[in-house]
């Protein structure tokens, strides 16, 4: 056996089969490529769902981490730490709030803003106890916990898995009417994915953000955009929500404020929704670590100063005029998509979406289907452009094109 093989082997026979990796082992990644056990070099194209926007082994963010290392790593929210106001501090200013409570991975702050969300109906809205609805949209991707998959329309994700949390309602993505005539007086949020990552990276009509914040505004609900994949660069601006002057009440962060180093996420809101929290009631206790807030502040400077939001939007322009030349030739349906990410719709006859992936991963560059026919592109914001049109290239070999 290859070392390819008996490192999958192994991790079949005691790993939960709960992920469908495509059969490549890496062992040593930098930049835009990873290297496997077998010293096969391949380009990433996924770049971890958009954790690791700013690239494999960043330099700013291992110097980081390392100089932290040496320091301090945990204390637990028991005591203060010297990181966590500046953290908490230059966090708020990037989104343009007041505060910040911070967690460990998306899900979780996904359930963090669901339990804010209520908190702030029952004590600032006056909703009655126990009456607190959230609205949100289908084919949506917030996280796995039970909560979040109680408002999933993904079947793989919510079977067995019940009896499911209430208190969500389900309007279709984009419906600006659906979304009105389900707002009521015991809705307290609308919970949105500004661009719907794993559905298949779908943009909003034109003009729908916009119009959910107008409702929500006039309907005294918080508007909540989980910016976990969309936000911090990848689309081209800081969040997704920028590219219509969109502000929501709460921002969802994860992903790529840990900058593929340590797991970070945050709920960013002002003090009339966050302020809702008193010592006990929520809580991590790796939340806000020292390592965490360090990785997480250079990844805040590295934004401040608009450099990978600009490669965001340029390389996004330049691969998505090249995908879009493969529509209509009868291997590609669709591509949507903003920034530097996209969705392709691969047309049946010329194979699945994972089929395309392993076609594509023989030839060395990696991507990731979704929703049966659809592959996903989403390479680091350090990529070149000489490497971007590489794996274009391949993409083109592999449809035929």
């Amino acid at each position: 056996m290859t070392s390819t093989e008996r490192s999958i082997a192994a991790a079949e026979a005691h790993s939960a089969h709960n992920y469908h990796p495509l059969p490549v082992v890496v062992a040593y990644a930098e930049g835009a490529w990873m290297t496997d056990v077998e010293g096969r070099r391949y380009l990433d194209m996924l770049a971890g769902y958009s954790a690791l926007n700013f690239g494999h082994g960043n330099r700013r963010l291992i110097n980081a981490a390392k100089a932290q290392l040496d320091r301090v790593t945990l204390t637990s929210r028991a005591f203060h730490h010297d990181r966590f106001a500046e953290f908490c501090t230059e966090l708020a200013a990037l989104c343009g709030k007041e505060m910040v409570l911070p967690m460990n991975t998306g899900a979780e702050a996904v359930e963090t803003a669901v339990k804010t969300a209520r908190k702030w109906g029952y004590r600032v809205k006056g909703v009655p106890d126990g009456r607190a609805k959230i609205v949100v949209a289908g084919n949506n991707f917030h996280g796995r916990t039970t909560t979040i998959i109680s408002f999933s329309t993904d079947e793989e994700a919510r079977a067995d898995f019940g009896p499911y949390t209430p208190g969500f309602e389900i309007v279709p993505y984009g419906d600006p009417a659906a979304l009105e005539a389900a707002v009521d007086d015991d809705t307290v949020a609308v919970l949105l994915e500004p661009i719907q990552g794993e559905a298949g990276v779908l943009v909003p009509p034109a003009g729908y953000l916009p119009g959910v914040r107008r409702l929500t505004a006039e309907r005294g609900v918080l508007f909540i955009a989980d910016e976990i994949q969309s936000g911090l660069g990848r689309t081209g601006r800081t969040f997704a929500c920028d590219h219509e002057d969109v502000v929501p009440d709460v921002y969802v962060l994860g992903k790529a404020l840990g900058g593929g180093v340590v797991p970070v996420s945050a709920v960013v809101a002002n003090r009339d929704v966050l302020g809702v929290y008193r010592p006990g009631e929520h809580g991590s206790t790796f939340g806000g670590n020292p390592l965490a807030c360090a990785v997480a502040l250079e990844v805040v400077a590295m934004l401040k100063s608009g450099e990978f939001q600009q490669r965001a939007t340029e390389l996004g322009e330049h691969l998505h005029q090249e995908l879009n030349l493969l529509v209509g030739g009868g291997a590609v349906d669709a591509v949507r998509g903003r920034g530097l990410w996209a969705g392709v719709d691969i047309a049946p006859s010329h194979g699945t979406g994972r089929q395309i992936s392993e076609r594509l991963m023989e030839r060395r560059v990696l991507v990731k289907d979704t929703h049966g026919s659809t592959i996903r592109l989403a390479p680091p914001l350090v990529i070149s452009k000489e490497d971007l049109d590489w794996g274009l290239d391949q993409l083109r070999a592999v449809l035929g094109g």
